[in-house]
């Protein structure tokens, strides 16, 4: 986003300060560091406030994700300065706390303060940024917002870190990866299931499963790695951002987000963008969101939410493709046609066309 801004206005006047130095994993936090990153984000904001008051005059403020409380403080000063503020939401925190994790009872004391906080910043922004229609239409049926006030610009892909894949690898055991921070919304039990499926059917070639990546629903996950004693599944804890493109490259299957309701039906996850700018053969979920980039294709499968058994059946038959040598090469050919451009150019208009209208 901030590079896309860049390019629709060279003069942009960026106000920024970090919480999160010499933090890598965001997901996993002890109480010190929380702490530390409470006290650094707090200590944040006069400072900010004092940079922007000093920036050129202006007509818009952009403030990128999370944003509830910079927008919540920052608008009284843009009213001040006769500025509209666009807010990339992303995504809700109380729909990720409360609803989508349940990490929050509904009707408590905390996910009401967190909704009605969010309202109120849904209320202070002209325009809300979200990553697909189908999550703008929803963002503005929880808060009761106007249609015109959520608009949708996708996550996009870091060009220097994912691209095209080259020399896809051939052969057996047919690779399988994937990697994210173990929210429900990926649906990890969904994805072990299936290859515990796998496990058993005579049709099936010989596959080597990798899952990447901690988070939430990891004590579940390895509960059932380990009740299933799946030998052909690797748990890899952690891997550098930068490294991701390659292990990408090196897999023959990259898979997507399973989970059977909820928000998965509404967002595109940035791992599927990366996918899609990597060029490798994708199985994830099928639902309205995913629509709106890509459609089931030889290189792209789409299965039932929350169904193992169907992501077990088409992980079987696209691995059977790929061990054959022609069918494996359709199967590359058709992903540079099937997958679309999802770098900084679409971004950059998408963007464009948003910030035109506000």
């Amino acid at each position: 986003m901030l590079e896309a801004l860049r390019e629709l206005e060279p003069n942009l006047v960026v106000c920024h300060r970090s919480p999160w130095t010499g933090i890598e994993d965001k997901s996993v936090l002890g109480p010190r560091a929380r702490v530390m990153v409470l006290l650094r984000w707090l200590a944040a904001y006069p400072a900010l406030l004092f940079a922007y008051l000093r920036a050129p005059r202006h007509d818009r403020v952009v403030v990128p994700y999370p944003g509830i409380l910079d927008v919540l403080i920052l608008y009284p000063f843009a009213r001040l300065r006769g500025a509209q503020i666009c807010w990339d939401m992303f995504l809700s925190a109380y729909d990720t706390v409360v609803i989508d994790r349940q990490m929050l009872r509904a009707n408590g004391l905390f996910a009401r303060l967190l909704y009605a906080t969010e309202w109120l910043a849904t209320r202070a922004a002209q325009t809300i940024l979200l990553d697909t229609r189908e999550h703008a239409r929803y963002i503005a049926d929880l808060y009761r917002l106007p249609a015109a006030r959520t608009k949708s610009v996708w996550v996009g892909v870091e060009s220097d870190v994912f691209t095209p894949a080259r020399n896809p690898p051939t052969g057996k055991p047919v690779k399988v990866l994937f990697y994210g921070q173990f929210i429900p919304l990926h649906g990890l039990p969904v994805i072990v299931e299936a290859i515990r499926q796998i496990a058993g059917r005579l049709d099936a070639p010989a596959m080597e499963f990798t899952i990447i990546g901690t988070g939430q629903e990891q004590p579940t996950v390895d509960a059932m790695i380990k009740e299933h004693q799946l030998g052909n599944l690797r748990r890899v804890p952690w891997v550098d951002y930068s490294l991701l493109g390659q292990k990408i490259a090196d897999a023959s299957i990259c898979l997507g987000v399973f989970a059977a309701d909820g928000k998965a039906a509404r967002v595109i996850p940035n791992k599927v963008f990366q996918i899609l700018a990597a060029k490798r053969p994708l199985v994830t979920m099928d639902c309205p969101a995913i629509r709106e980039i890509i459609a089931l294709g030889r290189s792209i499968r789409l299965v039932r939410p929350g169904d193992p058994s169907d992501l077990a059946d088409a992980l079987v038959a696209l691995a059977n493709e790929l061990c054959d040598p022609a069918k494996a090469a359709e199967i590359h050919e058709a992903a540079q046609k099937e997958m679309p451009m999802v770098g900084m150019t679409v971004v950059r208009e998408q963007l464009a066309s948003v910030l035109e209208t506000q």
